[in-house]
């Protein structure tokens, strides 16, 4: 078990201070323009931020989207992140829950009800994780924590880099897996990427299956890819190097899954590359409904603690509400109107992938 929280622990290091960024763009935010406007025939008091997320509401389309868990320092994160997210009204996901079925020691560490008895909270486990255990044992894990949702995490490239024994090389099962747990947790489920994207025609399959909420979790922000490899070894961190920029912008991601959609799909989430309140306004202008970040507000809690990370998660807010005040709309759906130039990358990519 040493293993696992060790690499729990270097996953927090490396978040914390390595250099495990994208390497090419973040996010390709940079190619999206809004324009403007100077007279926006409105009050500040106006702006309302709430927003559904499946059948919770948030006071911002906010969340901080998962994290850790395993070791007792992750658990002090989860539960002052928890804390900061049920006092602002956002969203929160602990990471992988895999290890809580290894380790009895490590389940207090995922359990923030004491600390956030509010919050919109997300569980964690990965696909094949659910495939293998069953749905039973899925909502198990899910009840133990008591989460609103359980996010199914899929990560085949992470996969392919990680070193050791626990690394999947079976991808099949994926949506007939997500079909089961839609009926067995009555539709309470996140599916969510890990940093390298959902394409559009996976987002409508699983539209199709019913999925509330996509996290198309685009590349951009933190590479795991590169995380990983940087634990890595050998030939297998040279693979992993190699790919650390493998993935869909997270931009592109959103305006893809946005167009498949249609009025009836999932509400979409975008992180990667998430790093301010601008880009917020950016993801919910290209057709995202909630924004999510992860390893900004972890740093901000890390350097400065929990003062620290309100007050970065403050400014992000904040830094929306001046978007939707600079593009005249009230309400972050109405982002989704708001005039806007594409180009570059990002523009090839929303015309050339289908």
């Amino acid at each position: 078990m040493a293993d696992i929280f060790q690499r729990k622990r270097d996953h927090i290091e490396l978040s914390h201070k390595g250099d495990v960024d994208h390497g090419q763009h973040r996010g390709l935010f940079e190619d999206l323009h809004l324009v403007h406007d100077a007279m926006p025939e409105l009050s500040m008091d106006e702006l309302d931020l709430s927003t559904p997320f499946g059948h919770r509401l948030l006071a911002a389309p906010l969340m901080l989207t998962g994290m850790t868990g395993g070791p007792p320092e992750a658990g002090e994160i989860n539960r002052a992140l928890a804390k900061i997210c049920d006092d602002l009204g956002l969203a929160f996901g602990v990471g992988s829950q895999r290890v809580m079925t290894r380790a009895d020691e490590a389940i207090p560490t995922f359990k923030v009800r004491d600390a956030a008895p509010g919050v919109v909270l997300l569980g964690n486990v990965g696909i094949n994780q659910a495939r293998d255990m069953g749905p039973a044992k899925v909502k198990d894990l899910m009840e133990a924590i008591e989460a609103d949702f359980m996010a199914i995490h899929l990560n085949p490239a992470m996969e392919l880099v990680q070193p050791g024994a626990d690394a999947d090389r079976d991808f099949r099962g994926g949506y007939d897996t997500i079909g089961r747990l839609m009926e067995a947790l009555d539709g309470r489920i996140v599916v969510k990427e890990c940093g390298s994207g959902i394409a559009p025609w996976v987002v409508k399959r699983l539209g199709d299956l019913g999925v509330p909420l996509v996290d198309v979790s685009g590349s951009g922000g933190t590479s795991w890819v590169k995380l990983e490899a940087l634990r890595a070894e050998g030939d297998l961190a040279a693979l992993g190097l190699s790919y650390a920029d493998w993935g869909l912008p997270t931009a592109a991601a959103v305006a893809l899954a946005a167009r498949q959609r249609g009025p009836s799909g999932p509400q979409i989430i975008a992180s990667g590359g998430i790093q301010n309140g601008l880009t917020v306004t950016k993801a919910l202008a290209l057709g995202a409904d909630v924004a999510g970040m992860a390893r900004p507000a972890l740093q901000a809690y890390l350097d400065h603690g929990a003062e620290g990370a309100t007050a970065f998660l403050k400014n992000v807010i904040a830094g929306l509400r001046m978007g939707m005040a600079l593009t005249a709309k009230r309400r972050p759906d109405d982002l989704r109107d708001a005039p806007k130039v594409i180009t570059g990358q990002l523009k090839a990519w929303i015309e050339q992938v289908r």
